[in-house]
């Protein structure tokens, strides 16, 4: 089923809690990841919070990336939201996998505007609508 976007929600379980602590560790794997998945970066914001755990967003012109760490936990929450055939959110997951030395992961994968729910029938009107709104 085709659709103009998917979005992984990937939980990362037994990570390493040194990294999870770490705002510009986060930080650029998070821009890192956008990269590998080869997204376009618009802007990140990143907050840390006292005593530990960091929350993040990198806005990509394909939509967004978000993580919110428990490094009391060894625990991240990672949304990985993209539209467009060109951008890969799966490798952006795998980069995070490895990067935040997650052990164990669940990962689910939602649609977003499904074609056939949005109206979208044909490829070049899939095109247009890419270009417009995204």
């Amino acid at each position: 089923m085709r659709s103009l976007g998917r979005h992984l929600l990937a939980e990362f379980y037994d990570c390493d809690s040194n990294i999870l602590r770490d705002l510009e560790m986060i930080r650029e794997y998070l821009k890192k990841a956008a990269e590998v998945a080869n997204a376009t970066i618009v802007n990140w914001t990143f907050h840390q919070f006292s005593p530990q755990g960091v929350s993040g967003v990198v806005v990509i012109a394909e939509s967004h990336l978000a993580i919110h760490t428990w490094p009391e936990y060894r625990y991240a929450a990672v949304d990985l939201f993209t539209c467009g055939e060109d951008v890969d959110p799966w490798r952006a997951f795998d980069f995070l996998k490895e990067k935040l030395k997650a052990k164990r992961t669940d990962v689910k994968e939602e649609l977003r505007g499904r074609y056939s729910d949005i109206g979208i029938g044909d490829e070049s009107k899939s095109k247009e609508v890419m270009k417009i709104g995204g």
